[in-house]
């Protein structure tokens, strides 16, 4: 079971097909990384100027990013714990992974940048994001940064039309 309390704050006729594409692609990455716990996630599916005033805000960055993510615990990534127990919110009895912000009018020209489509541009932002989630980082451009690249081309490719074009 999963919980995704998915927001719009900008205008878009395609919300159902980006909602349909975060659900998936959140789906697919908890199975990847072997989660079977309840959990629950917050996503805002926002616009640049939504973005930009989120990361000027939380990192002191003033300026429009695709995607930022903000978990709610400091997990080992690809070490999930084997017990959830003291991660779990006893009201919901779900475990609240954190929150995601996508820029869809970013992820929208890194599409028609990068040549591909926007379903596969939101649904690689969506994996990223969770991987953050989950415990995952690229600070470094050595091995954390490989290993997040590998997960995220490894669970793009497991879901149908979000290979690369």
């Amino acid at each position: 079971m999963m919980k995704l309390n998915m927001t719009f704050d900008c205008v878009t006729l395609q919300k159902p097909i980006i909602s349909a594409i975060i659900k998936k692609c959140v789906e697919a990455t908890l199975a990847a990384e072997g989660i079977t716990v309840p959990c629950e996630i917050n996503v805002l599916v926002t616009n640049d100027n939504g973005i930009r005033a989120i990361n000027q805000g939380s990192r002191g960055i003033d300026k429009p990013t695709d995607v930022l993510s903000f978990p709610m615990f400091q997990l080992e990534a690809g070490n999930p714990p084997e017990d959830w127990e003291d991660y779990m919110d006893p009201e919901t009895e779900l475990c609240p992974l954190g929150d995601m912000a996508i820029s869809l009018e970013r992820a929208i020209a890194q599409a028609k940048e990068f040549g591909h489509s926007t379903r596969r541009e939101v649904g690689y932002l969506t994996i990223h994001s969770m991987l953050h989630l989950l415990g995952y980082d690229h600070l470094d451009e050595g091995p954390q940064k490989a290993q997040m690249r590998s997960r995220e081309e490894a669970i793009a490719a497991s879901i149908p039309r979000m290979q690369r074009d």
